[in-house]
């Protein structure tokens, strides 16, 4: 029992370190890195209960009757300060992310949004999300699913629509790209607890399916989206929305396509048959994305991004087609009429670029005419926001700030001056 003690704290402890020190650059141990770091840093409270039953119960089954087991209680000891501090490093997201709107936005960007949009925005969730992380509904949220948005291509060509239950009118909306690196993924898996916040509060959100490579081949996923967008320009009205105010965010790949979506509004290239529909954002939020496939800044953590993407997704390669890749990369679409964005990215990625994500916002704001906010949210890893955690909340509630905002001056310049959500 001691030796067994030992092997089972050195588990734990190994979780624990993995969160602070994730791996980035150490090819096949960057996956099991991302994972155990990523369930650790957003679920510490769990990982510490966890390890206190395991070691009460050891205890009680005579660990500490050796050498051992004393061994094992001193590492299961340390790994119980490094959980708790973990949290203490999720806490500090809030405040990272205030300075980064207040850096883009102006510091009383507060008083930039409107009083309703601002009042609805700020109404409190469901309690103790935080101690069920995977509870990802909303009572006050309706949800309407399978609608098909496009022919062909069965459930890769639906879209979920999540709006308030109570019913809306003339609502801004989000349209929610997943992730999955271009070759897996499904609607219904990411930024639920974003969706369900938004809708709760009077939004209108869209979460779209898209053709997945192999079988697809770029552009084909990014055709798809804006076949999406059309739809919400055409219907989304009958769900409460306003199809005038359609923002966009997506993780990962979904940060990928969702910024590219932002960058090449109207480009007949990607709109075969339907080039002449508006396939504009107000604004994009992308988490975690890939931004440049050409690797030219030298920045990507994990090398071989680029012929991954030319293999499975664009079927070319770069040697001999070097600028597909560059008409692919958000990093190289940067435009002066590029729309608001809040680029926003864990600290500790193991599998998106951290500095990437950095450089991409400065091109951005040294470009673009409309506000770019950049939060470097410390101790995250890739998909930190997938389901309720501390740091989930704060991001959450920091980019409702930034929609809200974005989403009030519309209204000002459209001269209502008052949000029409019932």
């Amino acid at each position: 029992m001691p030796w067994l003690f030992l092997i089972v704290t050195l588990i734990g402890a190994w979780f624990t370190f993995n969160a602070y020190i994730p791996q980035r650059r150490t090819g096949p141990l960057v996956v099991p890195s991302f994972f155990a770091g990523w369930l650790t840093s957003e679920l510490s409270a769990h990982h510490f209960a966890w390890q206190l039953a395991a070691t009460l119960f050891f205890v009680w089954a005579g660990a500490l009757r050796a050498w051992p087991g004393w061994v094992g209680l001193g590492i299961t000891l340390a790994s119980w300060f490094g959980l708790l501090a973990l949290g203490r490093i999720a806490q500090r997201a809030a405040p990272v992310v205030e300075t980064a709107l207040q850096d883009a936005l102006g510091s009383s960007y507060a008083s930039g949004i409107l009083p309703e949009v601002a009042e609805r925005l700020a109404a409190p969730g469901p309690p103790g999300r935080q101690l069920v992380p995977f509870l990802l509904f909303d009572r006050e949220v309706q949800v309407t699913r399978g609608i098909q948005y496009a022919p062909g291509a069965g459930r890769k060509h639906q879209l979920d629509v999540y709006a308030p239950r109570l019913g809306v009118r003339e609502a801004p909306v989000l349209l929610q790209i997943h992730g999955g690196g271009w070759v897996i993924g499904d609607k219904r898996e990411q930024a639920l607890p974003l969706m369900n916040h938004l809708a709760a509060r009077g939004w209108v959100c869209v979460a779209a399916n898209y053709r997945l490579s192999p079988r697809a081949t770029f552009p084909d996923h990014l055709v798809d989206l804006k076949h999406a967008l059309r739809w919400i320009r055409d219907n989304i009205a009958e769900f409460g929305g306003d199809p005038l105010f359609v923002a966009a965010s997506g993780g990962s790949a979904g940060g990928h396509l969702s910024s590219l979506l932002a960058l090449t509004a109207g480009d007949p290239e990607y709109q075969p048959g339907f080039e002449e529909v508006d396939t504009s954002l107000r604004a994009c939020v992308p988490f975690y994305g890939v931004y440049d496939l050409t690797d030219q800044y030298g920045l990507q953590a994990q090398p071989g991004i680029d012929s991954f993407f030319g293999r499975l997704v664009m079927k070319k390669s770069f040697t001999e087609e070097p600028d597909a890749f560059r008409k692919a990369s958000p990093m190289h679409r940067i435009h002066a009429d590029a729309p608001p964005f809040f680029v926003i990215h864990g600290s500790h990625d193991s599998l998106a670029s951290v500095e990437e994500a950095r450089h991409f916002a400065k091109l951005l704001r040294e470009t673009s005419k409309a506000p770019v906010a950049y939060a470097e949210i410390p101790g995250a890893q890739h998909a930190f926001e997938v389901f309720h955690s501390r740091r989930t909340a704060h991001v959450t509630r920091a980019v409702s700030r930034f929609l809200g905002y974005v989403y009030s001056q519309y209204l000002c310049e459209r001269g209502s001056g008052s949000s029409k959500g019932s």
